[in-house]
């Protein structure tokens, strides 16, 4: 009885009942049960490793997690705040070309602004949307919102109050310029015209405020209504127009800007009728005085308006001068002939 005993303690030891009972109980129990099936007690010892059976189930203590150096710094999560807070305000805003007029639905952008106490300090941009009539969500305060449409644009001040919903309408008084150029009255080339719209008020050296620079003909622009002036250039040097037009809100205003001109090309030559010569620069002023244009070539060419003219040839043979005359819709080649 005793080998058999002894027999059966070594096939437990080699068995996966200490796995089980380590599984089970613990490792504390598997050792014990280890203990146990090493004697010669066989099943009096066997018995004996097992807890009692207290008909309850006894958790065992929790494992600690990793130790953190002593320098960590645990930040807590904090949730994202949520957008639709019950202290922001919901603000529609909407733009109209009149007060009675339709509303605007595309072509709007829309800045806020943070509003500030000192007037001097540069104001904080908040959003920009460019859809027709945006709700935007902001907390309560007072805010500078500005509405712009082409050129057309207006800024004011608004308050938001805590957990309502509002509408601010804009009214532009806003319409349309479009501007037509003619050169002896026939449509110029493309890119031959370009205007600039300039305001009717003046800054403090007197000069109008330019509203529009490069304009091109035949583009609608948007504008706020009232006066402006239209500078019209044909060229690059001095065939120049002017016109004042007014701009009614909420309707389009068409101008036509009709131009007089020459074409005019210069040569420099040893003799009349002999070809260009090169690397000439050339300075054309007129009656005054006042220099209208210059350039550097052996054929330059210029749009110059109706005038009397005086131009200057400066070459390595020396400084040569022509006066000449042009009138609307000439085009004309001026000889310098060096004598």
């Amino acid at each position: 009885m005793a080998d058999f005993r002894t027999k059966l303690g070594r096939i437990l030891r080699r068995s996966a009942l200490p796995t089980l009972a380590a599984v089970l109980f613990g490792l504390g129990h598997a050792a014990a049960l280890a203990q146990a099936m090493d004697g010669d007690g066989g099943g009096a010892q066997l018995r004996g490793a097992f807890p009692p059976d207290t008909g309850r189930y006894t958790p065992s203590a929790p494992v600690p997690g990793p130790t953190l150096p002593a320098n960590t710094t645990v930040v807590p999560r904090i949730a994202a705040p949520d957008s639709g807070s019950p202290t922001s305000g919901q603000v529609k805003l909407v733009a109209l070309l009149t007060v009675d007029g339709q509303r605007i639905d595309q072509g709007l952008v829309w800045r806020v602004y943070e509003a500030l106490r000192d007037p001097r300090a540069p104001s904080k941009l908040l959003m920009t949307k460019r859809e027709p009539s945006p709700t935007v969500s902001l907390e309560p305060g007072e805010y500078i919102v500005n509405a712009a449409f082409g050129r057309a644009d207006i800024t004011r001040k608004i308050v938001v109050t805590p957990g309502t919903a509002t509408s601010e309408k804009f009214v532009l008084n806003a319409g349309g310029l479009k501007v037509r150029v003619l050169v002896d009255g026939i449509a110029p080339p493309a890119n031959a015209v370009s205007y600039d719209i300039m305001s009717s008020e003046r800054d403090q050296s007197d000069n109008r405020v330019r509203v529009l620079a490069g304009a091109k003909p035949g583009v609608v622009n948007r504008l706020n209504a009232g006066i402006y002036r239209i500078v019209s250039r044909y060229g690059d040097a001095n065939a120049k127009v002017e016109a004042d037009v007014t701009v009614e809100a909420g309707k389009l205003t068409e101008a036509t800007i009709s131009h007089s001109a020459a074409r005019v090309t210069f040569k420099l030559v040893a003799q009349a009728g002999g070809d260009a010569l090169p690397d000439t620069q050339w300075t054309v002023q007129g009656q005054d005085g006042r220099v209208v244009t210059t350039s550097v070539g052996a054929l330059p060419s210029h749009i110059l308006a109706p005038g009397t003219y005086s131009v200057t040839a400066k070459s390595t043979s020396g400084v040569f001068k022509r006066d000449f005359t042009l009138a609307n819709g000439d085009v004309a080649q001026v000889e310098v002939v060096m004598q």
